[in-house]
């Protein structure tokens, strides 16, 4: 089975997080020692739903990146003007 794995780069290590299998996360370092661990737990995971005897419901999150326009300054905003309520 394939589950989508958010891994997220903090201060000195990496987060992973299954949306598919709450609860299972794993923090490391370096990235690919995250990846390997948050493999392991989700099989940890799936080994604990067999022995309850709990079906394991298919794998549904989807993940994408998403291209946007990037601005290296923050935006000016214009200050709405209550005049005329």
């Amino acid at each position: 089975m394939r589950y989508a794995a958010v891994i997220a780069k903090s201060t000195g290590s990496y987060g992973a997080y299954v949306p598919d299998r709450p609860g299972c996360v794993a923090v490391g370092k370096p990235e690919d020692a995250i990846i390997q661990l948050i493999r392991e737990t989700i099989e940890f995971h799936l080994d604990g739903l067999r022995e309850d005897g709990s079906e394991i419901p298919p794998a549904a999150a989807l993940a994408a990146f998403v291209d946007v326009a990037a601005q290296t300054s923050p935006p000016k905003h214009r200050r709405l003007s209550n005049r005329g309520r």
